[in-house]
């Protein structure tokens, strides 16, 4: 109700504020009506439009410097490196091409404002002109697009290549759910039909499978560092997508079928919080969490950095908070918890 007030006053005041400029404007004897710009106006607006450029250079430069910070740390997948190569020239020539064109446009609108007794230069037809100015940025494109194909096909090449764990990601409204292949590494079969919340069997595996007996099924995602992951993902009711920021990687879980990604961790969890810029970002946020706490909100107990697997498509009003953290940890780390985590089987005859 606050928020609605002060809005319908800050609009109030907006049109009492317009109204009291029309009346100045009436009240000047010197006022013209005239409908027509004329050398006078065409300035202005010329000098405006140098404001706006400046304006426009002076946002972003300020977005840089005051935003950066938020920015993902380096990646800590093996195609991340490439992946934010090809994002960052990408960038660099959006930037460079925008910030010439925006200042020619504001210039020539300027040079040859409107003015009276003056014709602007101009060419009815120039080939050469409109040669260069097509081949420039097919080059440019075909270039991108080619190398973009080449780093998407790379990227995206599943295969059963150097030994990858198998680990299947199932989404939910507003929750993940991982499952391992156990020590077959081989994901037993599954079907939505199938899930009995009674028996434990919450992902609807095929309990006459044998490969599904030995399946681990986990609410955190542990990944052993330097091996490659084979993701499969699967939804049981609306269109999710499994984003993992930190290794540039993003996938659509798409109801009734079994979609793939695979990358390889070169990071640990605990590699990564060493990162300068994840320890300014802890500090920072860990600054914000102290004040709340002396204010005794919610929500203020210190942070920890983690690498996190987050929904990152709208599927609903918790979407929000549809997230999975994800621990990467040397091989014998991963081993050891592993040791720990009991199998389907073994769930099953819990239940009985």
């Amino acid at each position: 109700m606050t928020t609605a007030l002060t809005l319908i006053v800050l609009v109030l005041v907006g049109i009492a504020i317009w109204q009291m400029t029309k009346i100045f404007e009436l009240s000047q004897l010197k006022t013209q009506n005239a409908q027509i710009a004329n050398d006078s106006d065409n300035k202005n607006q010329g000098y405006l439009m140098f404001a706006f450029l400046i304006f426009i250079y002076g946002i972003t430069i300020f977005s840089f410097w005051k935003y950066a910070k938020f920015l993902l740390p380096e990646s800590s997948s093996a195609h991340g490196e490439e992946y934010d190569f090809l994002m960052l020239v990408s960038f660099v020539i959006i930037f460079i091409v925008q910030t010439i064109t925006q200042a020619l446009l504001h210039y020539f609108g300027y040079k040859y404002r409107g003015k009276e007794g003056n014709k602007a230069l101009f060419y009815a037809d120039n080939d050469r002109l409109e040669f260069i100015w097509t081949i420039i940025p097919v080059i440019v494109l075909a270039g991108l697009i080619l190398w973009g194909l080449y780093t998407w096909t790379n990227i995206m090449d599943v295969n059963d290549e150097d030994d990858p764990l198998i680990v299947e990601l199932y989404a939910q409204q507003f929750n993940w759910t991982a499952r391992y292949g156990g020590a077959d590494n081989v994901l037993g079969g599954a079907n939505v039909r199938m899930i009995d919340i009674d028996r434990a069997n919450v992902l609807g595996l095929d309990e006459s499978d044998s490969y599904a007996s030995d399946d681990v099924i986990v609410k955190e995602l542990h990944l052993p560092v330097g091996r490659k992951v084979n993701f499969k993902m699967r939804s049981q009711d609306v269109l999710h997508s499994a984003y993992m920021p930190h290794f540039r990687a993003q996938m659509n879980c798409v109801p009734g079928m079994t979609t793939e990604f695979s990358f390889t961790p070169i990071k640990t969890t605990a590699e990564i919080r060493q990162d300068p810029d994840v320890i300014a970002k802890v500090e920072r946020t860990n600054k914000i969490r102290a004040e709340r706490a002396a204010n005794g909100e919610d929500n203020s107990d210190p942070w920890e950095y983690d690498y996190v697997l987050i929904c990152n498509k709208i599927c609903g009003t918790s979407h929000y908070n549809m997230q999975m953290k994800i621990i990467v940890e040397t091989q014998e780390e991963y081993e050891e918890w592993m040791k720990s985590q009991q199998t389907f089987s073994q769930s099953i005859a819990s239940m009985q």
